[in-house]
């Protein structure tokens, strides 16, 4: 081969590799129709095993307190992805079979570090059907007592709001609603559960209202307003409306089930509203989540949507 001094073309349908340019530089020649049409993808980050599959229950909570409960009661191993997520699952037996659970921990409070958490979920796990459990405040002390759980396929979000000039302020609700299939497993549920004897706390079916205010105030305008909204609404967190929001409008036409909403009464969103009874609360709802693992459950289901949404945008 003569010596070369710059770049070598063999005419038509070869491709140069490596660096042809510069003194005795060399070339290799390949035919086109050997190559792919495509340059191969650089290869992705490692995930945990089984993230290719969609696993069956994606669970978010927010506390520390929240995940501890989870994981001791389903008996879930923990994993951490390249990027420093971490995940805790496991295959939890029912009388129907084996349900995969995956669970994880917003980074805070509130409805967007929720979605966040909810992506993530999607994002390593797709889980088929996704929940938000720990602990909420209760607006109704004579239906929903501290220690009670609250199972919600109702959320109402009622953060949004017009403030007038003359100080008034109206607030917007949203109303979404779960899938009808994880209602209706929810009501299954209801319909044949009966408190057992050594069960101390009540479990219970109803609305839920979610801001992104911390509510202490038995006066808060906002108890008023969700009492005014809907006088069914039983509790108030700081994350349903993100979790109905994020299926909503990420999910619609995916092979997913829904979402719903547990939590356990922890204080009565008033001036006692404290911690002392955060550790009684997030464990009756994870085993809450337990025993309704097998009514939000369905082998090989057909898809289904994010929920229906109603606004109440009065403009008055």
């Amino acid at each position: 081969m003569k010596e070369n001094r710059g770049i070598i073309s063999h005419g038509s349908n070869n491709t140069v590799a490596n660096n042809a340019v510069g003194d005795r530089a060399r070339v290799s020649v390949t035919a086109l129709s050997a190559l792919p049409l495509h340059a191969p993808a650089p290869s992705a980050a490692a995930v945990p095993a089984g993230a290719a599959d969609a696993w069956d229950i994606g669970v978010v909570t927010i506390l520390s307190e929240e995940l501890r409960a989870v994981v001791d009661e389903l008996d879930l191993e923990r994993e951490r992805t390249p990027e420093g997520l971490y995940f805790y699952r496991g295959d939890v037996a029912t009388q129907d079979g084996t349900v995969r659970v995956v669970v994880t921990q917003s980074q805070s409070q509130g409805q967007r570090s929720a979605m966040g958490a909810l992506e993530n979920l999607r994002r390593h796990y797709a889980p088929k059907l996704l929940a938000v459990v720990g602990i909420g405040g209760g607006i109704h002390a004579e239906h929903a007592r501290i220690g009670d759980v609250i199972v919600s396929t109702d959320v109402v979000y009622y953060e949004n709001r017009k403030i007038n000039p003359d100080g008034n302020v109206r607030h917007r609700g949203e109303h979404r609603q779960a899938p009808a299939r994880v209602v209706h497993g929810v009501n299954a549920f209801f319909a044949h559960h009966r408190r057992p004897d050594s069960q101390e706390f009540d479990i219970r079916q109803g609305p839920i209202g979610s801001g992104e205010a911390v509510i202490a105030d038995r006066d808060a305008e906002e108890r008023r307003y969700l009492s005014q909204y809907n006088e069914k609404i039983l509790a108030v967190d700081m994350e349903a409306g993100g979790l109905s929001q994020y299926c909503q409008e990420n999910l619609q036409g995916t092979d997913h089930h829904g979402w719903i909403v547990i939590r356990g009464i922890s204080d009565n969103a008033d001036a006692k509203k404290g911690h002392g009874f955060h550790e009684l609360a997030a464990r009756n709802a994870a085993h809450v989540l337990r025993l309704l693992l097998p009514h939000l459950w369905w082998p090989a289901a057909p898809a289904a949507g994010g929920g229906q949404s109603h606004r109440d945008s009065r403009d008055d």
